[in-house]
């Protein structure tokens, strides 16, 4: 480890990987402070855990070995590997999660401790900045962390994860549930190819639903309403490219 502050607080929710680190997974904990989240994810009854813990004034916890697979993606997906256990470090943020509705920004110091881990665990591990993902992109339908409140485009200046700025929307037609419109097939594949776990079956049924508003959390967070409006399509393409890019 780098010169960065760390507290271990040690967990007893861990297992043996099945395949190399590859991926870092970003989760809000959803509870009212830090002291309760590190008590229940150091709790063996909870069977949930993350290695890392970062409270809201930018103290690190590390709760589990990066070596050993934490138990925090839960059943998830992204670009064919089904065990995101394995194959990511879990970092999660103390947070209050939605209230409401609604939810707050993520603290400066926050965000700030959280890019100083990642440039750590980047270097270590070599992991692409795009491979760096929040748990709703993993989990469409089930999980809705780290949140339209967490600032994906600065983590991209810093670096880390994918985000595209200054994108014209395409003057095209609207999709949504029901539809079979010959667009549906082609945006489905480039969600797919983008890491999503979708069928292009050319139906927007509820998986698609689904996804195009993980898809809209993380990159559209101003409207998240799994609908495909004009602006949602080129933004899925945009990024599609540049995921896809060398």
């Amino acid at each position: 480890m780098s010169g960065l502050a760390i507290e271990r607080h040690p967990s007893p929710n861990f297992d043996n990987r099945a395949c190399a680190i590859s991926h870092i997974i970003l989760h809000y904990t959803d509870m009212a402070d830090c002291d309760a989240a590190l008590a229940r994810l150091c709790d063996a009854a909870a069977k949930v855990s993350a290695h890392y813990l970062i409270r809201r004034d930018g103290h690190i916890f590390q709760l589990v070995d990066e070596a050993a697979r934490a138990w925090h993606a839960g059943v998830s997906y992204w670009q064919g590997e089904t065990d995101m256990n394995s194959a990511s470090i879990g970092i999660e943020l103390d947070h209050d999660g939605h209230k409401d509705g609604a939810m707050a920004a993520f603290p400066e110091a926050q965000m700030a401790a959280l890019i100083s881990l990642l440039q750590d665990i980047v270097k270590r591990h070599d992991i692409l900045p795009q491979n760096i993902l929040g748990h709703s992109d993993v989990a469409p339908g089930r999980k809705i962390d780290p949140g339209e409140a967490f600032d994906w485009a600065a983590l991209h200046r810093a670096g880390f994860g994918l985000w595209v700025d200054n994108v014209k929307t395409e003057d095209v037609p609207p999709l949504a549930t029901g539809s079979e419109d010959k667009a549906v097939a082609p945006l489905q594949k480039a969600l797919a190819a983008i890491g999503y776990q979708i069928t292009a079956d050319g139906v927007f049924g509820p998986q698609t639903q689904a996804v195009i508003s993980a898809f809209q959390r993380h990159f559209r967070p101003a409207k998240i309403d799994g609908a495909a409006d004009a602006e949602t399509q080129t933004l899925v393409y945009a990024v599609c490219r540049l995921a896809l890019s060398p």
